[in-house]
């Protein structure tokens, strides 16, 4: 298993404590748009990543995050392990 896949593996575990409506979720899914997120649980989802990847996602850089598979790579950056 890559550092990518348990990313990815532990980001979809995350998203699933979220995932109120039991949407299929991908890498292309939107976290706004697909999961129907509003600002607060887009915040609260933000803060349980950062707690479990032990990183800071800054406010723009996750304005910028708008699907799974860029928050998988995004949050290779921040470990430093893109």
């Amino acid at each position: 298993m890559t550092d990518r896949d348990e990313r990815k593996t532990r980001i979809h575990r995350l998203i699933g404590d979220f995932n109120k409506k039991g949407i299929e979720v991908g890498e292309d899914t939107r976290f706004a748009q697909d999961l129907e997120w509003d600002s607060l649980t887009v915040m609260d989802f933000v803060a349980a990543v950062e707690d479990e990847f032990d990183i800071i996602i800054t406010m723009n850089r996750a304005a910028e995050i708008e699907t799974v598979g860029t928050l998988i790579d995004a949050v290779g950056e921040l470990e430093g392990q893109a």
